[in-house]
């Protein structure tokens, strides 16, 4: 009997997702090559408040003189991030507050998040299902059953998603159109729904050198905060299944 193969993409779907890498990498190497020379070994992915602090303290002065190079590298990175589903966009949203300031910051943080989950749930449509029923097949049949049940109220479902830790919001990004959520509907809930989490988190990077960890964006005010304008979003779908 022939030993099947655990990879769970075929070879076209290999090179769609290795085609999007590589745009993203030459986005990056665009970026490198428009700037001055200098020791740019402080550049990587921070996976500590002490490497974003240190990124940070590089980048301040490079934000004001090469303002769109920073911004495009931002943005490449925080979406090449997203689409992957690679874990630490957390820092990405600290460090733009720290660059940018809380208005900025805030916009940045949801146009590239909102960008990236674009990304993710269009990539998705070609790669995603074997990788879903591979990694996650009862998060993804608990997703798919919850979708079902409130396909009339599903923005606001999505909008649930978005403010509170139910589901995380990579699996949403990458789940979303194999249950058959809408674009529209998956945009909206998502722009919407990443403002509130967006600022709390910008915010709390122009204090950056004041946290002790990451854990101490979450304390209980922002959370139950979150889970209150969660509920209230939810609320017309539980009320329309009281009445039906």
């Amino acid at each position: 009997m022939p030993v099947q193969s655990k990879f769970p993409l075929s070879f076209f779907e290999t090179t769609v997702a290795s085609t999007v890498a590589l745009g993203f990498i030459l986005g990056l190497l665009g970026v490198y090559l428009t700037m001055p020379d200098s020791d740019y070994s402080f550049l990587k992915l921070p996976r500590t408040l002490h490497d974003l602090q240190l990124l940070r303290d590089n980048l301040e002065s490079y934000t004001s003189d090469y303002t769109a190079q920073v911004l495009v590298g931002y943005c490449v990175v925080y979406i090449f991030m997203q689409t992957f589903m690679i874990p630490g966009t957390v820092f990405m949203s600290l460090l733009a507050g720290a660059l940018f300031g809380v208005f900025k910051g805030v916009a940045l943080v949801v146009f590239t998040a909102t960008a990236g989950a674009s990304s993710c749930f269009f990539l998705s449509k070609i790669i995603g299902r074997p990788l879903l029923f591979s990694l996650w097949p009862d998060k993804l049949k608990f997703f798919q059953t919850q979708v079902a049940k409130r396909r009339k109220s599903l923005l606001n479902y999505m909008l649930f998603l978005r403010l509170t830790p139910t589901l995380p919001n990579t699996f949403i990004n990458f789940a979303s159109p194999i249950v058959d959520v809408p674009y529209h509907i998956f945009f909206l809930g998502t722009v919407i729904g990443l403002i509130p989490a967006a600022y709390v988190t910008v915010r709390a990077g122009l204090a950056l050198g004041e946290l002790q960890s990451v854990g101490d964006l979450y304390d209980f005010n922002p959370i139950a905060t979150l889970f209150f304008i969660g509920i209230i979003s939810v609320t017309p779908t539980l009320m329309g299944k009281s009445d039906s």
